[in-house]
């Protein structure tokens, strides 16, 4: 389970298999998606994805900070960080998911 990825052209052929658009076409919607929301959050806009979760941008502003090899402290700029909470459908689903494999059942 742990160290597998997925990538864009599976989520496009994901789509492929599910919707029926042509292989093209549906590597054009999972990017249009995916440009939409990054566009959304460069904007600081909030991205709520019912059942699953939303996307922020949140601000940390400037604070000191201390090399961990040094111990000298070292000035941290004010950055904007990107942060996905999870919907509690998604969790429980996941959760739902890890409980089958831990009793030695697949999820479907």
């Amino acid at each position: 389970m742990a160290g597998q990825t997925v990538t864009r052209a599976q989520l496009s052929e994901a789509v492929y298999q599910e919707v029926g658009l042509s292989r093209n076409e549906s590597a054009q919607l999972v990017e249009t998606v995916l440009n939409e929301i990054a566009e959304a959050l460069a904007r600081g806009e909030m991205v709520k994805v019912s059942s699953f979760g939303s996307f922020a941008v949140r601000k940390k502003g400037r604070r000191i900070g201390r090399n961990p090899k040094t111990g000298k402290e070292v000035p941290i700029n004010p950055r904007r960080v990107l942060v996905f909470r999870a919907s509690h459908v998604l969790k429980d689903q996941i959760n739902t998911t890890l409980s089958k494999a831990a009793s030695g059942t697949t999820a479907a």
